[in-house]
């Protein structure tokens, strides 16, 4: 993989991979873990599902159910259309749902990750081996991951946390997705580019330089947020993940079993 892109072709593609595909004219992304023969276990939001953000990006996470097409289910999947979200085993062609196909990297250094200004495509942290990452995949496909949150627990913490085991142990800041992060960073630089307007004898330098501190600030806002440099993380195993830190455990939603 490289700076400018993480596509991956599906003849490429290993057990255990963190995946993801754009949503919404790359507005947002769905993260899942490819578990082979074609199949991926993702967490979504149902279409009906609260998240308790109340936001508008609420309304982009539509895209990250499963196909809806009851009239013509997916002979692989079955009928997803009755689920209403949570820990869910999809084919590749529904998770992608007509998007490009991407994987997520791991074990980056703090250059290549700022080299990515988007969020939410690779960390620092280091990924453990695929015998874990499919174990913890398949774990929380029949016991669940809690509740939905686009900044707290997302379809990106979802995949990161079966390819690390990391959770945290704080509950007042952000999730381990880079999405969120990026969104966060970008609302905390928005909050200084006002002050630009209110002084008008900057000097041409002096804007670029205040340009420069705002890309700054960005930069190290996502950097201090990734998962590989946090200290707000422990490792968990997924045994004992059901029940912890506010993860309560929801009815099953495998769409494994197209009779159930």
């Amino acid at each position: 993989m490289g700076v400018l892109s993480n596509k991956i072709a599906r003849e490429e593609l290993k057990p255990g991979d963190h995946i993801y595909s754009w949503r919404q004219a790359y507005i947002y992304a769905h993260h899942g873990i490819y578990i082979g023969d074609g199949m991926v276990i993702h967490f979504t939001r149902g279409a009906g599902q609260e998240t308790g953000t109340g936001t508008v990006l609420d309304l982009l996470l539509v895209s990250s159910s499963p196909s809806r097409n009851t009239d013509n289910p997916c002979p692989k999947c079955g009928d997803q259309s009755r689920l209403d979200g949570g820990v869910m085993a999809s084919c590749l062609d529904c998770f992608l749902f007509g998007g490009e196909l991407y994987i997520f990297e791991y074990g980056v250094s703090p250059a290549f990750f700022l080299a990515k200004a988007r969020g939410g495509t690779c960390t620092l942290a280091s990924s453990d081996p695929p015998e874990d990452v499919l174990h913890r995949a398949l774990f929380l496909l029949e016991n669940g991951f809690g509740v939905y949150n686009i900044f707290k627990n997302n379809c990106e913490d979802f995949a990161i946390y079966c390819k690390t085991g990391l959770l945290l142990v704080s509950s007042s800041s952000v999730g381990r997705s880079g999405q969120a992060a990026s969104y966060v960073a970008t609302a905390k630089t928005a909050v200084s580019i006002p002050l630009l307007s209110l002084t008008t004898s900057f000097s041409g330098l002096a804007v670029v330089g205040y340009g420069m501190y705002c890309v700054g600030r960005y930069c190290a806002s996502r950097l201090d947020s990734d998962i590989g440099m946090r200290r707000d993380v422990s490792k968990v195993p997924v045994e004992k993940l059901v029940g912890q830190l506010g993860l309560d455990k929801p009815a099953k939603t495998t769409g494994m079993n197209k009779e159930d």
